[in-house]
């Protein structure tokens, strides 16, 4: 592992079943609340798999693949994870950050956002619409995905940016609930960026999220 702004970094090859992910960030969100672990941001692929949040809706689920299907414990609906797209899990003390969760989530699409700026994607936020998106009018596409979990002041969950994942595997959903929208990734837009090229770009803005968190701001 590695520390970035006092916050470890623990970055995993391989693909990452979803059941050991979630069993780690339930026991270090405990040691982050207790004091006897320091904040973590985790960086990882899982093998293709369907996650459900608490407000998710079993009509928005056709699954034609079977793929795995997991309650996550998160807000929102269905997501889909599989390789090629990066996952990460944040899990900050709010405690020490401030407790607005919806600051949290404006900071990290600010993060999303400026990413991918790094490898020359023009993404945006859109007004109603959770995630990171790119294009406008009827070829407006997500690329990016949020879900946060807060509990006792400690996040759990994160984001996830699609690099180069097979977008046909989302037709088993609908994406976060929306259905006028499609789904796209970085290689969808013409870039080839491997993970790490992300990673890296996660890391070298990871004091622009951090200082959004403890700044004031204004949703337009």
């Amino acid at each position: 592992m590695e520390r970035n702004e006092g916050v470890e970094w623990k970055v995993s090859d391989g693909l990452i079943p979803y059941e050991e992910a979630l069993a780690f960030m339930e026991e270090r969100a405990a040691a982050i609340r207790s004091a006897s672990a320091s904040e973590c941001v985790w960086l990882l692929e899982h093998p293709p798999l369907f996650t459900a949040g608490t407000s998710a809706d079993p009509a928005e689920l056709s699954n034609p693949a079977g793929f795995p299907v997991h309650q996550a414990g998160r807000g929102g609906r269905y997501t889909y994870h599989g390789p090629g797209q990066r996952v990460g899990y944040v899990m900050l003390d709010l405690d020490r950050r401030g407790r607005d969760v919806r600051k949290l989530v404006y900071s990290l699409e600010g993060w999303m956002i400026a990413v991918l700026a790094e490898v020359g994607i023009d993404a945006h936020r859109a007004p109603g619409r959770i995630g990171i998106w790119v294009g406008t009018g009827a070829g407006e596409a997500k690329i990016a995905a949020l879900g946060i979990r807060v509990k006792r002041w400690v996040t759990l969950h994160g984001f996830s940016i699609n690099v180069d994942p097979d977008l046909s595997h989302f037709g088993g959903i609908v994406p976060c609930g929306i259905s006028q929208f499609g789904v796209t990734s970085i290689a969808a837009q013409g870039k080839e960026i491997a993970l790490p090229c992300v990673d890296a770009a996660l890391r070298r803005s990871f004091r622009l999220f951090l200082n959004d968190l403890d700044e004031q701001y204004q949703v337009t």
